[in-house]
């Protein structure tokens, strides 16, 4: 009882709270001012559902559900009343348990949106608590590091807006991030042996392994938790057995298996998980092939990488509402410094020969980047095919990026790499004075953006350490300011 009480009693933890709690006040407000069908693929994944509530089985994926020209239009237009989104089913394909747990939310509230926004918006906040747990299990010597994460996580606006609307997204970055906590728990413990005769051990897996199912039961995406689950069993042993496996995949096998022999039977013995009928039924989307013949690589990756930060970050509707060019280029900014930080943060960890980190963190860490970058080749392989430059896709990730977004701002913010920092930002910001000067026209706000932030971590670097804690959450602190004012600002006058 005295630990909780003093868990109860840490200003640490009502800063959790806090930001958990202003992160639900922002859904609602995302959820409400967000008008209908103004998120991407929302009518889609609401026919999935009223279609289970209606005909209390699952829907089938056809030739015609992805109705292109009407979909452009119907964009166009707004989705104004008179016409209809009834002919917008192409996410018939996916794994149902979303929209199963939907179903009730549905016929309780007479099919409302609100209300299923609202489901999707509870599931964002289970992210927020798991992926406090992954940063505390991770770094346990590092609350403020846990801290950002969470901040991150719930002040993205594009974030808040994909998690207050109906799509199956929340639900399996939560689940998602269930079996990564229980896998980054496991391998802090240190190497053991004899795992496959440890019963307690045997239990664990499976339970990562009835995870991993009900992830696969959510959405193709979550995959990764797979070779995420083979990998954690080789840092937590340094090898694998059998027995070890077997109760880590077969429970997650069972769980998806009637799922995939019911899509062999629908959609042919060899597409089980009903990617080749989507990718026949959404033939009309524009192809990568296409536009590098049409515009040229080098246009094309220029267009990509631009469109994926600002989608990340901000860009509203169906891609059509990004916010001022200004404040992309404060976001480039800190995502700039804390880029740097994490490279100084593994050079300063290779010099000291990682002494810093014990080997339960080393794997936890080791566990984190796996994720990061399965996630970036499961999106740059998606974008292989089609033009899909949208950074919503990087967000099954969006824990080890809020980890390592923090990793670095906290190294950025160490006095002997601020000053030179702050140091290199002056000097730019007066390069681009004199550029301007000579261009007869330069950017008095992000001069003032460069020069302030060298001010602030040049001056932070002198005083303690509650100066420096006070730095580090100011990106967060202006990011929640970001997320309150995108509804009021870009997406209602705009959408």
């Amino acid at each position: 009882m005295s630990n909780r009480s003093n868990w109860l009693r840490r200003p640490a933890t009502w800063i959790l709270v806090a930001v958990i709690v202003t992160y639900c006040v922002l859904g609602v407000l995302y959820a409400v001012h967000t008008p209908p069908w103004q998120a991407p693929d929302e009518p889609a994944h609401y026919n999935y559902v009223r279609y289970l509530a209606a005909h209390h089985r699952l829907p089938v994926l056809q030739a015609g559900d992805y109705p292109h020209d009407y979909l452009e239009d119907i964009k166009a237009a707004k989705f104004p009343p008179e016409m209809t989104i009834d002919p917008i089913r192409y996410e018939f394909w996916q794994p149902p348990l979303y929209y199963l747990l939907a179903v009730p939310v549905y016929l309780l509230f007479g099919g409302a949106l609100i209300p299923l926004r609202l489901f999707s918006v509870a599931c964002g906040a289970g992210l927020l608590i798991v992926a406090y747990g992954i940063a505390r299990q991770a770094f346990p010597q590092n609350e403020a590091l846990a801290l950002g994460t969470v901040a991150l996580i719930a002040f993205v606006p594009q974030h808040l807006a994909m998690t207050a609307a109906v799509n199956n997204d929340a639900l399996a970055e939560l689940i998602l991030a269930g079996v990564t906590w229980a896998l980054v728990r496991w391998v802090v413990g240190g190497e053991t042996r004899g795992v496959g005769e440890n019963s307690e051990e045997l239990k664990r897996l499976a339970v990562v392994g009835v995870l991993m199912g009900l992830g696969l039961l959510t959405k193709t995406s979550t995959v990764v938790s797979v070779p995420l689950a083979l990998v954690a069993l080789v840092l937590r042993r340094k090898r694998v057995d059998t027995r070890s496996v077997a109760c880590l995949l077969l429970p997650a096998l069972l769980l998806v298996l009637p799922w995939l022999v019911r899509n062999a039977a629908v959609y042919g013995g060899s597409d089980v998980l009903g990617w080749g009928r989507h990718g026949a039924v959404v033939a009309d989307q524009p192809r990568t092939a296409e536009w590098i013949a049409l515009y040229g690589l080098g246009n094309v990756l220029r267009w990509g990488l631009t469109t994926t930060f600002q989608s990340f970050w901000a860009q509203f509707g169906w891609m059509a509402v990004p916010i001022d060019a200004r404040i992309y280029r404060a976001l480039a900014l800190f995502c700039g410094l804390a880029g740097v930080g994490f490279v100084l943060h593994v050079m300063r960890l290779w010099r000291e020969r990682g002494l810093r980190l014990d080997e339960g963190t080393q794997r936890a860490a080791s566990l984190l980047a796996l994720w990061l970058l399965l996630t970036g080749a499961s999106y740059l392989w998606y974008n292989a095919t089609f033009v899909q430059h949208q950074g919503r896709y990087l967000f099954p990730a969006l824990v080890p990026i809020a980890v390592f977004f923090a990793l670095g701002w906290r190294e950025a913010l160490r006095p002997e790499n601020a000053r030179w920092l702050a140091m290199a930002l002056l000097v730019g910001a007066v390069v681009l004075v004199m550029r301007g000067l000579v261009a007869g026209q330069f950017s008095k706000t992000t001069v003032a953006l460069i020069g302030g932030t060298a001010v602030i971590l040049g001056g932070q670097s002198f005083l303690g350490k509650r100066s420096r804690l006070a730095v580090f959450a100011l990106p967060y602190l202006g990011l929640a300011a970001l997320a309150l004012a995108c509804p009021f600002v870009f997406i209602a006058p705009y959408l």
